[in-house]
């Protein structure tokens, strides 16, 4: 099994030329099922583990992200970039502290957002929010600076979509050492053109949860570096898990059975996972 730091190079490896996808599993057996696919690193979601845990997103606590995240670098061969939020704190030295504990996961990558999660006045003002940008990569260096740092910032998702900020947030972000750039919600070509230029030569991640809007070949081509779906793989069970449930319940019949995977192709999925990590 590969090392942390060799995680952490080949996550960094991935960011140094074209275009990758990082899909996001929410717990041990859909990281694993997605490592078997020849991804070649993971994202958290923590969309996706709060909803395992009957929560909304946003009110997982640190202790529980922390726990897993722990599991999901022990369970993959990969590297794991963490969602990591808002760092769990307001202050930089919260946040510092809080990625410290992150890098010391096994995670090979982890990301902070500038939202403040009230609706409000949902964005740090900027003095703050470059300051716990610079506090996260201090700490990131502390640990030793193979972490890969994403800074995020969050105003197209948190109802602030003005690009001009957005854009202003991610060079100061850049300059005060983020290695990646992250502005969830950016949906025109215009508006992701505009953010990997704003931004060059670091590598920016854009957020795909449509089903119609562009391939991958098409982002690569507007030289995003890096694609992660977010919770949206976890919405995908969920919608399949409701749609049948309710079918059952109001109906009283299991047409939504039809096609699934069978127990033998599960069981043979983790059996072989078990024999590569000598556990059978």
């Amino acid at each position: 099994m590969p090392s942390v730091i060799d995680k952490c190079r080949a996550y960094r490896q991935l960011h140094a030329s074209g275009c990758f996808v990082i899909p996001n599993p929410w717990d041990v057996g859909t990281a694993r099922y997605l490592q078997s696919l020849g991804f070649k690193a993971l994202a958290s979601t923590s969309a996706g583990f709060a909803f395992t845990q009957g929560l909304p997103d946003g009110t997982m606590s640190r202790e529980m992200m922390l726990a897993h995240l722990a599991e999901l670098c022990d369970a993959t061969d990969v590297p794991i970039n963490a969602d990591f939020e808002g760092g769990y704190a307001d202050a930089p030295e919260g946040v510092a502290e809080s990625v410290q504990l992150c890098v010391a996961t096994g995670v090979a990558g982890l990301s902070i957002e500038d939202s403040t999660m009230d609706p409000n006045v949902p964005l740090y003002d900027f003095d703050l929010a470059l300051a716990r940008v610079k506090a996260a990569r201090a700490a990131i260096d502390k640990a030793g600076g193979h972490v890969l740092f994403t800074a995020r910032s969050e105003g197209f998702i948190r109802n602030r979509p003005d690009l001009d900020e957005t854009i202003r947030r991610l060079k100061a972000f850049a300059d005060a050492g983020a290695d990646c750039l992250y502005a969830p919600g950016i949906k025109t070509r215009e508006q992701i053109e505009a953010v990997v230029k704003a931004v060059a030569p670091k590598p920016v991640n854009f957020l795909m949860v449509s089903a119609t809007q562009f391939s991958v070949a098409d982002l690569a081509a507007m030289g995003v570096r890096r694609i992660s779906v977010g919770g949206t793989l976890a919405r995908v069970a969920w919608t399949a898990v409701t749609r049948v449930a309710r079918e059952i319940m109001q109906d009283g019949t299991f047409k939504g059975f039809e096609g699934t995977m069978p127990n033998a192709e599960l069981n043979k999925l983790f059996h072989d996972d078990m024999k590569k990590r000598g556990l059978s």
